[in-house]
This record gives C-alpha cells, sequence and structure tokens, in this order.
C-alpha cells in the first residue's frame, strides 16, 4: 500500500491547501487505498526524510522501494498506473497531460505570487507596489481559461488529471473574490470541488489538522 506524506499541522490560512491534498484525491479518484506518514518541522530537515525528499516539503509517495516527490509528478504517476484520471486514447492522456503541466507551469505562478505577496508581505512597501501587477498577471490567466472553458463542465472531455490540479490551483485565489468575477471558472472549481473524492481528501487532510 502506498504511503504519502503530509504535515502534522499548518497555520489556517494554509489548510485545505496542502500539496497533500493533490495526490490524496487522486487516489481516492483511483480508489487506491493509501497510508499517511504526518511529519512536523524536524522531520523535513531528517536524513530519512531528505532521502525521499530532498527539499524536506511534502507530499512524497513511497512504496515499497520505490519513492518520489513533486505533486504534479506523483499525480501524473497515479493517472498512468490507474487510468482514472486519463482517458484511453494516446492523444487524450496528451491533452490531459498538457493541462496538469500548465495548471503547474502557467496558472500557479502568477497565483502563487499573488497569495504570497497577500498574505506573507502585505504590509511591505515593495508587495503595496507590485500587487496591482501581480492581479493583472493572475487576471490575464484567468481569461484565457475561461475563454477555454466556455460551455465545456471540464478541460478536455471527461474530468481528468488537468481538471484535479487546476482546481487545487484556482484554490489558492480562495482569500480574495477574484474567481466570482469568472462565473464560468466558479461553476467549473465548483463542480470538480462536488466530486465526492475530492471531497473525502480534504475531509482527511482536515481532520489531521483538527486532532492537532
Amino acid at each position: 500500500m502506498p504511503t504519502i506524506s503530509a504535515f502534522q499541522y499548518v497555520p489556517p490560512f494554509a489548510q485545505g491547501l496542502v500539496r497533500d491534498l493533490r495526490v490524496r484525491w487522486a487516489l481516492d479518484e483511483a480508489g487506491l487505498p493509501y497510508e499517511v506518514r504526518l511529519i512536523g518541522r524536524a522531520d523535513q530537515s531528517a536524513p530519512d526524510y531528505l532521502a525521499l525528499q530532498p527539499f524536506g516539503q511534502v507530499p512524497m509517495l513511497q512504496e515499497g522501494d520505490f519513492a518520489m516527490f513533486e505533486s504534479g509528478a506523483i499525480v501524473l504517476h497515479i493517472a498512468q498506473r490507474s487510468g482514472a484520471l486519463f482517458p484511453k486514447d494516446e492523444a487524450g492522456r496528451a491533452r490531459a497531460a498538457s493541462w496538469l503541466f500548465a495548471a503547474l507551469n502557467t496558472l500557479e505562478p502568477p497565483i502563487q505570487q499573488l497569495a504570497a505577496i497577500d498574505l506573507f508581505f502585505g504590509a511591505e512597501e515593495w508587495a503595496r507596489l507590485r500587487r496591482p501587477g501581480a492581479l493583472d498577471d493572475v487576471h490575464v490567466r484567468l481569461r484565457q481559461l475561461a475563454a477555454w472553458l466556455g460551455e465545456r463542465d471540464y478541460l478536455d472531455g471527461a474530468f481528468s488529471a488537468g481538471d484535479l490540479m487546476m482546481t487545487t490551483v484556482l484554490r489558492l485565489l480562495r482569500h480574495t473574490s477574484i474567481i466570482d468575477e469568472y462565473p464560468t471558472l466558479r461553476a467549473y472549481q465548483a463542480r470538480c470541488e462536488a466530486r465526492p473524492a475530492f471531497q473525502k481528501a480534504l475531509r482527511d487532510q482536515m481532520a489531521v489538522f483538527e486532532r492537532a
């Protein structure tokens, strides 16, 4: 049975956003049981954990002698292994992978920059000056994403690993009302988050923090 790593505790603003949520969701969509290895601050610099996750982050996935890290790579691995998050045809799988990487490489950097400004540096002068440009960068990508979605329920046909990753990236804006400015994206995010596997993954992650 695979084991994933997750934090024992994070501050409230990060709860429900930590990247092990992506892997939990993918495993639940695939119907694959898993165990969780909870780590604290000291574990992040422990040699045995760094041997599995060189940067001391979460998540990592381990199964026997096999281990890997980075949430995008893990979700891609789960999708390829189970077939639950990828179309059956080669072209469909390629498009789903494209959307997975688009979420991580095209959408997440500007969204993460805005979130960092708001949540960590809002009181600093440079952040006040940078925020309008950072906000513009986010809107550019959201307009493009909304234009692609149009009347589609999902990014490319049925729900896939690309939708899973895109939804978790859009969640990084939850401290704002920006998504509300895009009814297409708001409905899309709600549709994806209504999936039973997402609801289970979120409950499981939040239960850890509630116990802590």
